[in-house]
């Protein structure tokens, strides 16, 4: 699993361009899936299995775009300055290294020498070692994400784009471990949600889901001074409870706790103030679809170095695979029913 993780959160795919990542992923589906398609956005959508009695037509949603940086223009000296591509933090940037997408390598600055507070994106450079903008190697528009080796700590794991390819593992493993299942199951590791969960939305329309489960990290509150929240490493999985970008409905997050306690597995319930997931997308397509999320605690969100554990992982293939496996009780009416 360690390995699959390395491979995933190491191979390329910010957001509008996850050709990469996308071919990671479809390559290691592909004997577990019974269809692979792509849709018109990049979204990988594999559908295990047909709607039976009792069964509803689930959509479990993993993000595999990154965030990263796109080149806004080059100055006289080769300088490269950027855009941001998501929720890039200046903060985080300060001599990281940095791939762009034909191969050149480089380093991030800003435009200061004395750190006294922090600049905005547009302060931001990236020198490639070009003297020019003649020799610069890069072009305007090209993007490039975080260059960061994965680190293996034993029960934690730190590695660049965490966000979400913990996700994407935590779908891809599920995916493989249901053996038989009343529902009809579209895990779809979608695009563009770094920069307003775009992929998930026109995926649900398509599938026209009955039940919608995201996949994603959230916050974690275990740092010191760190911010106000539950979450912690270790502390097993995340029910979310609400983001700002949706307020989970009722019965999924019971059918959630109910697969945890069948699968022996400890669990967390989150509310997240801000931000959001693929199931906000999920939950406005057409006249609204039951919908939830399950996050993994993750430290240093949005940086180059984020970090999750193990056995948050594990829980959390254990706990979907219980709820993907068996009939979904939810009445499709209203939160009454």
């Amino acid at each position: 699993m360690k390995k699959l993780l390395e491979e995933l959160t190491q191979t390329s795919g910010i957001s509008g361009e996850e050709k990469e990542i996308r071919a990671l992923i479809r390559k290691e589906i592909e004997p577990y899936a019974d269809e692979i398609t792509v849709d018109v956005m990049g979204n990988l959508i594999a559908r295990k299995g047909k709607k039976k009695v009792g069964g509803k037509r689930l959509m479990i949603s993993a993000h595999m775009d990154e965030i990263g940086l796109m080149a806004s223009h080059i100055d006289e000296r080769g300088f490269v300055y950027v855009a941001a591509i998501g929720g890039v933090s200046p903060l985080t940037c300060f001599g990281a290294r940095v791939r762009f997408t034909n191969g050149t390598e480089g380093v991030i600055y800003a435009e200061t020498s004395k750190m006294e507070k922090v600049p905005t994106i547009a302060q931001l450079f990236i020198d490639v070692g070009a003297t020019s903008a003649e020799d610069c190697p890069v072009k305007v528009g090209d993007t490039a994400v975080f260059v960061r080796p994965f680190l293996d700590l034993g029960n934690r794991m730190v590695s660049k784009a965490m966000d979400d390819r913990i996700g994407c593992l935590v779908a891809i493993e599920t995916l493989k471990s249901i053996k038989k299942s009343p529902n009809e199951i579209y895990f779809v590791f979608s695009t563009q949600e770094e920069v307003g969960i775009r992929g998930a939305r026109t995926s649900a329309y398509a599938i026209d889901p009955e039940v919608g489960i995201a996949v994603d990290v959230t916050l974690s509150a275990d740092t010191p001074h760190g911010d106000q929240g539950n979450p912690v490493l270790g502390g097993g999985p995340c029910i979310k409870v609400r983001d700002g970008s949706l307020i989970a409905h009722p019965k999924v997050i019971a059918a959630m706790k109910k697969a945890g306690k069948n699968a022996g597995v400890e669990t967390q319930m989150e509310v997240l103030r801000f931000a959001g997931t693929d199931a906000g997308a999920i939950q406005l397509v057409r006249s609204g679809v039951p919908a939830g999320c399950l996050s993994i605690a993750c430290r240093y969100v949005h940086s180059p170095s984020e970090m999750v554990d193990l056995k948050d992982v594990k829980d959390a293939i254990l706990l979907l695979t219980d709820l993907a496996s068996k009939p979904i009780e939810l009445s499709l009416d209203g939160i009454e029913g």
